[in-house]
């Protein structure tokens, strides 16, 4: 017990210590030790990378569950060490919707037989999305979580540490310097006429406690300044392992990505098919002057599937006969011009392309035997082959 009462006053002191040496720096009273220009660019840049490891987390956590009630409720299941529930997606609960609509409506009606086929397309979008968001936290999310939570909080600690050894530091100096003064005051001699030997072992004396007094002060001042460069190189050598961090969430970006690219390529098919069943295709309307169904807009399902730079690997489906054309001696048909609105810039892949830029009106038609994924377009003398994805076509 009373071991535990001389530790608890001890730290009680030395807290008091470090809390007057923080107040008086604060109100420029006392001198404080600065760390180099290098250790500062380190201490700005893990600061940043802490910050915004944080803030593309808690987005991606957003991007990949919208509903923030899900959010916690997974939160809380992840701090209890409990297997977070399988939760049905937006996609897959449509389909279960539509297919019951059909059930009920009529399966064998248009109506009920285009639910069913449009259900089983988002139960597939559904379970891509499933794949995406397990994809995405494993190799995302959880590398970034890993360094906020263990990483962060270890350079967090050393660097309260390395505080810490600072105040001391400058407690140590600031009492080294008290201590020198009154030394070299109480080694003066006395500014009076009295000249009794008392006086002269007094000034004695109190020289001789100043003395000792300096001494300790320098010991301390050593011991303190060991400690914090100790302090110093450990929390430099771990401010310095943020480029290895950097380097961590660089791989786990890539794999991020890929992640992404794979589910929204299959999202692309899934609605690619689902169009081509339900024979909406946007290429089936071109070449006639009255449609018979409206043109696509801009909140149609291809639309959505146009965000994704497919040029170049739909440009690989064409036939090898339209390939071989030469858009320069092909001449406009007669009828079956249509003006279309660019929904997106396209860059084109190579001279039988024409590149588009958003929101421009060109001039479309198509061909005999031509890929109905593609159209011609025409720019003023320019022509060339054009994704319908990236299209909007107008009366």
């Amino acid at each position: 017990m009373d071991f535990n009462m001389k530790k608890l006053a001890s730290d009680a002191g030395i807290f008091f210590t470090r809390a007057v040496q923080f107040t008086e720096e604060k109100f420029g009273q006392a001198e404080k030790t600065e760390l180099d220009a290098h250790f500062e660019n380190l201490l700005a840049r893990a600061d940043s990378t802490k910050n915004w490891t944080e803030k593309i987390l808690r987005q991606t956590e957003v991007l990949l569950q919208p509903n923030p009630s899900a959010r916690v409720e997974e939160f809380l299941y992840e701090k209890l060490d409990r297997k977070v529930p399988s939760r049905v997606t937006g996609g897959e609960l449509l389909a279960q919707y539509m297919a019951e609509a059909a059930s009920e409506l009529g399966p064998t009606t248009p109506y009920g037989e285009t639910l069913i086929k449009v259900a089983e397309a988002e139960k597939r979008l559904g379970a891509a999305e499933r794949d995406f968001i397990h994809a995405a936290s494993a190799s995302f999310l959880t590398p970034l979580r890993n360094f906020l939570e263990g990483d962060w909080k270890t350079i967090s600690k050393e660097r309260r540490l390395l505080q810490n050894r600072r105040l001391d530091l400058d407690a140590c100096k600031a009492r080294l310097k008290k201590a020198k003064a009154a030394e070299a005051k109480a080694t003066t001699v006395p500014d009076f006429q009295e000249t009794r030997p008392r006086n002269y072992i007094l000034s004695a004396s109190a020289s001789a406690l100043w003395n000792d007094e300096v001494d300790k002060a320098e010991q301390e001042l050593r011991v303190a300044q060991t400690e914090f460069d100790r302090q110093a190189e450990v929390t430099r050598l771990l401010l310095e392992g943020i480029s290895s961090t950097h380097v961590n969430h660089l791989r786990c970006l890539h794999e991020f990505v890929e992640s992404q690219t794979t589910y929204y390529a299959q999202c692309y098919r899934h609605m690619l098919d689902l169009q081509k069943q339900l024979g909406r295709f946007p290429g089936t309307f071109v070449g006639t002057t009255e449609p018979a169904s409206p043109p696509l807009s801009s909140t149609s399902p291809t639309t959505t599937a146009a965000t994704m730079p497919m040029g170049p690997s739909v440009a690989g489906l064409a036939p090898p006969a339209e390939a071989a054309l030469c858009l320069e001696e092909v001449a406009p048909p007669s009828s079956g011009t249509r003006k279309a609105r660019v929904l997106y810039d396209y860059e084109a892949a190579d001279s039988s392309e024409l590149a588009l830029l958003a929101d421009e009106l060109i001039t479309v038609y198509s061909l005999p035997g031509m890929d109905p994924d593609w159209l011609i377009g025409e720019r003023g003398n320019k022509k060339g082959k054009v994704p319908v994805t990236y299209l909007e076509l107008l009366s």
